[in-house]
């Protein structure tokens, strides 16, 4: 039985996005298992093998500077996991991950810190990656004090500045995290991932846990400072309105794999992967089209133990024997870069279980 990794190689860039230059990052094959094994004694007495959670296994792509690569796809797929990969915070089990051709292992190596200074992170939840004994000030000035030799005039020259810049007053410096509303908690996060000049922000679900008219705001403001800054973003997200709003491009992971890589209007004008077209029949239609609907099939499997072959093949209405017991290679259809039988065999197309 074969086991050929399905992780989804790059499709072509649109010339504008990739500027003829270097890859600002480049993830190759990167791969990170969790050991969730029981105690070893436990282990032994009852003859039970090693439990490995495979959170992300054989992932690559490319993100060119300026550009928005959002990774979507259901919870537990990968994708906060696979940021941690890209900003340091997990090791790497397997592959490589580099920004501007540097490794980033070396973010925790003496000379890592010009690195670090380069990339930035943006968390799903402003109140809990916020010190709530700083005040404001303290907490946008933080990444100053780590990468730059600002006096203490300088920093709060720059503190205003950045807050002006997202949209809140410079007074707002002596106030305490408690004291602002979930939006506004994040544009001081937007600030204070601003403040050492990064070029890469990773946007990990940065409007989940606000209302939606809060959303529109935070995004617009992100879209702004992009066209300002030049910024490339990351950005995880499991909405796909919100992703329809800010990516260029666009990566569906499931079970810690790529299944699908292409732009944009692409992947939401012709999805090619048939968990893809599951995921958009999934958002809500207010326009009452009548339009028939693929619900979402199934629950995911248990990571611990996967599927052989497709992982997504339990839940696909087009699986057949080749699925079940083969891994699909990444093959390019169209713009986009698919792993899929039935992109290879040309029968992703049914509309019905084979």
């Amino acid at each position: 039985m074969s086991d050929t990794r399905s992780s989804v190689s790059e499709p072509a860039v649109p010339a504008a996005a990739a500027g003829g230059t270097q890859p600002l990052v480049e993830v190759r094959d990167a791969a990170r298992w969790f050991d969730v094994s029981p105690p070893w004694l436990e282990r032994v007495l009852a003859r039970k093998p090693r439990a490995l959670l495979r959170a992300v296994d054989g992932v690559s792509f490319t993100l060119q500077r300026g550009e928005t690569l959002a990774l979507v796809g259901e919870s537990g797929c990968g994708k906060s996991t696979m940021a941690r990969l890209l900003v340091g915070l997990y090791g790497l089990t397997r592959g490589e991950v580099l920004i501007d051709g540097q490794p980033v292992s070396r973010l925790n190596e003496p000379g890592g810190r010009a690195l670090r200074r380069r990339l930035q992170m943006i968390f799903q939840d402003p109140y809990a990656s916020q010190n709530p004994r700083w005040r404001v000030e303290r907490i946008i000035a933080e990444p100053l004090l780590t990468h730059t030799r600002m006096d203490a005039a300088q920093r709060r020259a720059r503190v205003d500045e950045l807050l002006r810049q997202v949209g809140l007053d410079p007074s707002d410096r002596s106030r305490y995290p408690h004291q602002f509303s979930g939006g506004q908690r994040q544009r001081i996060s937007i600030a204070r991932a601003l403040a050492a000049h990064p070029e890469l922000l990773v946007c990990d679900e940065p409007t989940s846990a606000l209302d939606v008219s809060v959303q529109a705001q935070v995004l617009n403001l992100m879209k702004d400072l992009q066209r300002q800054l030049g910024l490339t973003y990351l950005f995880i997200s499991h909405n796909l309105a919100v992703v329809h709003h800010v990516a260029d491009r666009v990566g569906v992971m499931y079970l810690g794999r790529l299944v699908e890589l292409a732009p944009r209007d692409a992947v939401f004008g012709q999805p090619r992967h048939p968990y893809t077209r599951m995921l958009l029949s999934a958002i809500p239609d207010l326009r009452g089209t009548g339009k028939s609907r693929t619900p979402v099939a199934g629950e995911v499997p248990n990571p611990l133990n996967p599927p052989t072959g497709c992982t997504f093949h339990p839940r696909c209405p087009h699986a057949r024997e080749l699925c079940r017991v083969e891994a699909p290679k990444a093959l390019p259809a169209g713009e986009a870069v698919v792993a899929c039988h039935g992109v290879e065999l040309g029968w992703e197309t049914l509309q019905g279980p084979a």
